[in-house]
């Protein structure tokens, strides 16, 4: 299957709530808990993409980097753990230990999540500010697997810096590319 791009939405949008078994401590998060003070973005990821296993490295950095800054950071897999058993809730809890994932990682079985946030792809960025409204969501940076494009996070850097230094996200925005979330029926969309 080709791969995918993330649904464009207007922006402004408020984050949809949720509540999520993290599956490193097993308890269930919701979207007020983990909400950062200034800022949260919202990663749809899995284990098996070779699109996130490509930018695991930045992502680990990039929360390392801002989670002191008030920037929560918050990975949800949806994809359908039957039909790809690398996504089940036990293999994903390794990966985040392997890892050493600075962020929770969620599992989303009943799909509900990635539908309300449109997610179509892994990896799927949102970026949202202090009150929940949605300024970004596009890609990690112009890197993929194999087009030797260096790794950096450039783009949501330039999202998060603008967040925290007051200014405007920058308008435009690419969308991320990767491999579809694996749905249990047919895709919603």
């Amino acid at each position: 299957m080709p791969a995918l791009e993330t649904i464009s939405l207007p922006l402004g949008f408020v984050a949809p709530p949720f509540s999520l078994p993290d599956v490193v401590s097993g308890v269930v998060l919701s979207l007020d808990e983990l909400r950062g003070e200034k800022v949260t973005v919202i990663m749809f990821i899995c284990n098996h993409c070779p699109y996130v296993i490509h930018v695991n490295p930045q992502l680990v950095q990039l929360a390392n980097d801002y989670r002191h800054l008030g920037v929560s950071f918050i990975a949800i897999s949806s994809n359908d753990a039957a039909r790809y058993p690398d996504d089940s809730p036990e293999k994903m809890r390794l990966r985040a230990a392997e890892l050493q994932y600075p962020f929770p990682y969620l599992y989303d079985e009943t799909q509900e999540a990635a539908q309300l946030y449109r997610a179509a792809c892994t990896p799927d960025f949102s970026i949202f500010d202090a009150g929940l409204k949605c300024v970004y969501r596009g890609r990690l940076d112009g890197s993929r697997p194999n087009n030797n494009v260096p790794l950096t996070g450039a783009d949501i850097r330039a999202a998060l810096n603008a967040l925290l230094s007051g200014q405007s996200v920058p308008q435009k925005q690419y969308p991320s590319i990767g491999c579809s979330i694996k749905w249990k029926g047919e895709a919603p969309y």
